[in-house]
């Protein structure tokens, strides 16, 4: 499976000669000729096959910026702008990123095993809100335990404040938050600390403002409609070029600034029925440059679509990505944890279901879904657990919530530290959203600054509509007030007081354990037990080297348990309400030797994980006393 290629690049590129070759595909003119801005100089661009239009020049400026004009009318950025220094609505400027200073020469990025993500947004990270002010923070995240950031969307958008998924010029880095050279340093940056680059791209919509690419071509179709606007068009007349474009741009950014993996936003978003499917293209563009490049280079996909094609092979039928989110697991974590069931909730509630998401990922995998009032999702019993990327929070679930709401302001401290623990410890790749690991409070909002009052009021009236499911009270801050991007703001100072320092202690060593225990890093066999009475979720996992259990109690009341665990010596390695993470202190001894069967008392909200090493064993036959539900890993 081969995307067809069309040369030169999209966009303006600097050769090594010097010149500068412009190419942009604009089927719909008949004419496209390019303006010089600075040189006051204009050159109309030769027409090719598929609706392509290029030219060289020569002895042009690094800043030089330009301009499309179109049949002689409207005057355009390029489409495939790599970077518009003054906004959506200003000349495009020429850059030569293949002269970064790069430093990460040795750097082939890291197993997907080996993932432990970190989700920020690059405007409420810091104070200055830049992507050079990220990385004053990094020797923080990788004393953590951070392996992976994964960086909000940065495609340029208009105005300074805003998600990212808005974009209107996918291949330029927003300037509010540095531009293309800040990227290339933060990336250089975090590389030389050990750690990867996710970057969360946008492939089923462009935003509302600034968005030009209709006038250049078939770049959109009223053949579907998603729920952010027109959808791109992956399959209908000319939508080889659209593929082309966004092939190209997914590869600018892993070339360009050595990203290591992209997140692929709502793929139940981007609708095609080709035979031959954009995302399968993509997976297919992407792994031949991973082959190429000897990196690892990944794609992860956000779907609410339980499908396990989306990351089966390309040789067995699937599309091919690397991982995708699974949002069964937060749903199920955070219904169990909240006692809401309002909205998508609803098909939550019980510990069954969580049960279900630790043992095999997917709650939904064909049911009847109460929510989508439809049956929902498939098995997804041919996934490895490297394929599922889990968390208690992340920019969805918190800002979409009416009032962005943490959980670290809806949980009690010791009901964060589980959610914390059962995330963490999974056999899942765990993603923390920023602040998590300290207990932020700010609230992360929805924000924008169209310039556009119409399109402000649009978007006000969109989000009332999306609460209207979900029964919540107060007044929703108005997402076009600068006062509700300043209120998302993270205060990093808070870690070093308190339960929040304890709980960064947590964080941290929760994620020294993933790395360090075998029986929870690469698992073989994976054993839930649930006790829907009691509340309480006893998980066991083994591999040749140890042996773990886990006690996760859910309930609100402590549970006097007559404790079985396989025979041999076992120590308690971690105790949430241990003293030493300001928890009400428990009475569970550090050792115990098993059988017999002894009872232990387990504080509410409370996580105990004890382990054994594989020289501890008396047996290799025991097996917990109870019903347990199995997966090989």
């Amino acid at each position: 499976m081969r995307l067809p290629q069309t040369k030169p690049r999209l966009g303006a590129s600097v050769e090594p000669d010097g010149t500068c070759v412009f190419n942009v595909w604009a089927p719909h003119a008949r004419q496209v000729t390019l303006r010089i801005v600075n040189e006051h100089r204009e050159q109309i661009l030769t027409p090719s096959e598929r609706g392509y239009y290029s030219t060289v020049l020569s002895d042009l400026q690094p800043d030089t910026r330009y301009l499309y004009r179109l049949d002689g009318k409207e005057e355009r950025p390029d489409p495939a702008s790599r970077w518009q220094p003054d906004g959506v609505f200003a000349p495009s400027q020429i850059i030569d990123l293949t002269t970064f200073p790069w430093s990460d020469h040795n750097w082939k990025g890291l197993r997907l095993d080996d993932y432990v993500l970190y989700e920020l947004h690059v405007g409420t990270y810091t104070p200055a809100g830049t992507l050079d002010a990220v990385e004053e923070y990094l020797p923080d995240l990788k004393a953590l335990g951070i392996t992976a950031i994964e960086l909000m969307p940065l495609a340029q958008f208009s105005g300074e404040r805003n998600w990212g998924y808005d974009g209107v010029f996918p291949f330029a880095v927003q300037n509010s938050y540095g531009g293309p050279r800040a990227l290339q340093r933060l990336v250089n940056a975090c590389h030389a600390n050990g750690l990867a680059v996710v970057l969360d791209v946008v492939y089923n919509h462009l935003g509302p403002e600034g968005n030009f690419l209709a006038e250049f071509g078939p770049y959109f179709t009223d053949r579907y409609r998603t729920p952010w606007g027109s959808a791109i068009n992956f399959d209908g007349a000319d939508s080889d070029e659209v593929v082309r474009y966004f092939v190209e741009n997914a590869l600018s950014w892993l070339e360009d600034f050595h990203i290591d993996a992209l997140r692929l936003d709502a793929i139940h978003g981007i609708y095609d029925r080709n035979a031959q499917p954009f995302l399968a293209l993509l997976s297919s563009a992407v792994d031949d440059l991973a082959e190429h490049s000897k990196r690892h280079v990944y794609l992860i996909a956000e779907s609410d679509l339980n499908d396990s094609h989306f990351v089966t092979p390309r040789d067995r039928g699937g599309y091919g990505l690397h991982a995708q989110w699974n949002d069964d697991f937060h749903h199920a974590l955070h219904s169990i944890q909240t006692g809401e069931h309002f909205g998508y909730y609803q098909d939550f509630g019980s510990l069954r279901h969580l049960e279900t998401a630790m043992r095999q990922g997917y709650v939904y995998t064909g049911q009847y879904s109460n929510y989508r009032r439809r049956r929902q999702g498939n098995s997804s019993s041919s996934l490895r657990p490297q394929q599922l990327v889990v968390f208690s929070q992340n920019h969805d679930q918190v800002g979409n919530r009416m009032l962005g709401e943490r959980s670290s302001t809806l949980l009690s401290f010791e009901a964060v530290k589980l959610s914390a623990a059962i995330v963490v410890l999974s056999a899942y790749i765990p993603l923390l959203f920023m602040g998590e690991e300290y207990g932020e409070t700010a609230p992360f909002l929805y924000f924008t600054s169209h310039a556009d009052p119409a399109l402000g009021d649009a978007v006000r009236k969109g989000r009332l509509a999306e609460f209207s499911g979900f029964h919540w009270k107060g007044a929703m801050p108005d997402p076009q007030a600068e006062s509700t991007y300043l209120q998302s703001k993270l205060n990093h100072h808070m870690r070093f007081n308190g339960q929040h320092s304890a709980l960064w202690d947590f964080y941290r060593e929760l994620i020294r354990l993933r790395k360090t225990l075998p029986a929870v890093d690469h698992a073989h066999v994976l054993q839930v037990i649930c006790s829907e009475e009691n509340r309480c979720l006893r998980v066991q996992r083994a591999s040749k080297d140890d042996e773990v259990v886990m006690m996760f109690n859910f309930g609100e009341h402590r549970i006097d348990s007559s404790f079985e665990l396989p025979a041999g010596r076992w120590k308690k390695d971690l105790d949430s309400a241990d003293s030493q993470w300001m928890g009400p202190g428990s009475a569970i001894p550090m050792e115990l030797a098993s059988p017999p069967r002894t009872t232990l008392t387990f504080q509410p909200k409370s996580l105990c994980l004890f382990r054994r090493a594989s020289s501890e064993r008396v047996s290799r036959h025991d097996e917990p006393a109870a019903t347990v539900s199995e997966l090989n890993l």
